[in-house]
């Protein structure tokens, strides 16, 4: 196993080129035509959630954020993890692990109840995620339901939020109309 060395730091708007360089990296140009990209178009991370890991050098080796989302016709609160990136060569060493960790352990703090992603089951459950049962949430756009995952904060918060997952944006549209 290889080891580095990095420290977990707020994101800074010093580090925004950075972090899209890693994005692009590890996901790839098109990484923007996913559905979980498309519920945070338009909007801004959960103050205090966007987390970088930084090696000596002020490197950006890892990095990730959380977003408000809303589920079902009550409107439960959520959040949407993601992107969760971590260089190349860097992978394997921790920093995602430490990252996810920070990152819940702000969110919790913060009161959030339930928390999602789209990912592998095998690396994110090492933090508790766990598969979503089918149907139960729904995504505006194609998901393998096998990857749709899910991690509460607060016990029984699944049970509250059922239903289609929107952001900020389009909650209030609907709220409107």
């Amino acid at each position: 196993m290889t080891t580095c060395t990095f420290s977990i730091t707020a994101e800074k708007p010093e580090h925004r080129a950075k972090i899209e360089s890693l994005l692009d990296e590890v996901f790839g140009l098109s990484r923007t035509v996913k559905t979980s990209y498309r519920l945070r178009e338009g909007e801004t991370p959960v103050e205090g959630l966007s987390l970088v890991a930084i090696e000596p050098g002020h490197r950006v080796v890892g990095a990730i954020s959380f977003w408000h989302v809303f589920v079902g016709e009550v409107g439960f609160p959520a959040l949407l993890l993601g992107p969760l990136a971590v260089a190349p060569e860097r992978q394997g060493t921790g920093i995602g692990r430490a990252l996810m960790k920070l990152g819940l352990d702000r969110a919790r703090a913060q009161g959030a109840k339930l928390v999602i992603l789209v990912g592998d089951e095998p690396y994110y459950g090492r933090v508790g995620f766990r598969k979503t049962p089918e149907d139960h949430l729904i995504l505006p756009g194609p998901v393998d339901p096998n990857r749709l995952l899910h991690l509460e904060l607060e016990e029984g918060a699944l049970n509250k939020a059922k239903g289609l997952v929107l952001p900020p944006r389009r909650m209030a549209q609907r709220g409107r109309a």
